[in-house]
């Protein structure tokens, strides 16, 4: 409670939060909704520990696009795919039923209060405190949007990305370059299919068949557990392989030692600035995961809806009609 305090003063004090949102939101309106997202969430983490991990990376895809306004979770339609079902998306991201029994319980008891949007968000902070991570208040009152574009996740960083395409994607986000280097360290929890990052480890370029900048070590167990040439689509490998469900410094500790799964990883230590920041995290965990609570808090407000804008969706799958 003192950590979720102190980040919430250093917020207000220090950033200028969406006027429209607060801490609190639902309090008159539905006072146990964050109660209810919390047990939903809960209850997938012990049949499915890996679905936390989903559920933040669910947060990021739907902020990442068109803002943090609930489009990640509507379903394609005979006349427009929608961004789950674009190649970013799907097969890969996990974790819509627990958005939807979130929405089920919460139509229930406070109907047409509680926006898809911020059940994501309120899931994905629930997920970083079940794998250890620092807990913090989430300012509420976003909106639901009512457009859902495959095409429109083109947007999103890729894991080829360079340092350089990195900071500039995050920087157009209104999120800087260290902000950037702090919310990847959620890849210190989950899996990734192979085929992200199977070029680094075959016919890597016309000359060299396995990117150098990956310990030989790693590749080869990268290599067992994805071979060259195979046809599985569903073949993954945890991206920290030392606590794959603990929000902890794995991840950058595994960058110092040239395990960073993806290029967007690795890339972390070929610029000076973002090198010493991934040497600071991977040094003071108390210190990666309070900036982590930050980081997260100040993304959740990307592109927000608010007031009239959009709408509160009955069901998350689907644009009100």
């Amino acid at each position: 409670m003192l950590m979720r305090a102190l980040i919430l003063l250093v917020l207000c004090e220090c950033m200028m939060l969406e006027a429209q949102l607060q801490v609190g939101f639902y309090e008159n309106s539905c006072s146990k909704a964050e109660f209810i997202v919390k047990q939903e969430v809960t209850k997938a983490f012990f049949e499915d520990r890996g679905v936390a991990a989903s559920l933040v990376r669910m947060h990021f895809h739907d902020c990442f696009v068109r803002g943090c306004d609930g489009s990640v979770l509507i379903d394609s339609t005979p006349s427009n795919t929608a961004e789950k079902d674009s190649p970013v998306n799907n097969p890969s991201l996990r974790g819509f039923e627990v958005i939807d029994s979130a929405k089920a319980r919460l139509e229930s008891v406070c109907p047409g209060v509680v926006s898809c949007a911020d059940i994501v968000t309120f899931a994905a902070r629930d997920s970083v405190e079940l794998t250890r991570g620092f807990g913090y208040e989430v300012p509420a009152g976003r909106r639901d949007g009512r457009i859902s574009l495959a095409s429109e996740t083109r947007s999103f960083p890729s894991p080829a990305f360079n340092v350089n395409q990195l900071t500039q994607n995050f920087k157009d986000m209104g999120l800087t370059q260290e902000e950037m280097v702090t919310l990847s360290g959620a890849h210190t929890i989950g899996r990734s299919h192979c085929v992200s990052f199977s070029n680094r480890l075959y016919n890597f370029n016309s000359t060299m068949s396995q990117d150098p900048s990956l310990d030989p070590a790693y590749a080869a167990q990268l290599k067992q557990l994805c071979p060259q040439g195979s046809k599985d689509a569903n073949l993954v490998v945890p991206m920290n392989p030392a606590s794959p469900a603990i929000t902890d410094e794995g991840y950058y500790t595994d960058i110092l030692a040239n395990r960073g799964l993806f290029t967007s990883d690795q890339t972390l230590l070929t610029n000076p600035t973002t090198a010493t920041q991934v040497a600071q995290n991977g040094r003071n965990s108390f210190l990666w995961k309070t900036k982590f609570a930050f980081a997260m808090v100040k993304m959740g407000q990307i592109g927000v809806l608010t007031d009239t804008a959009g709408e509160i969706r009955a069901n998350c799958r689907v644009i009100n009609s």
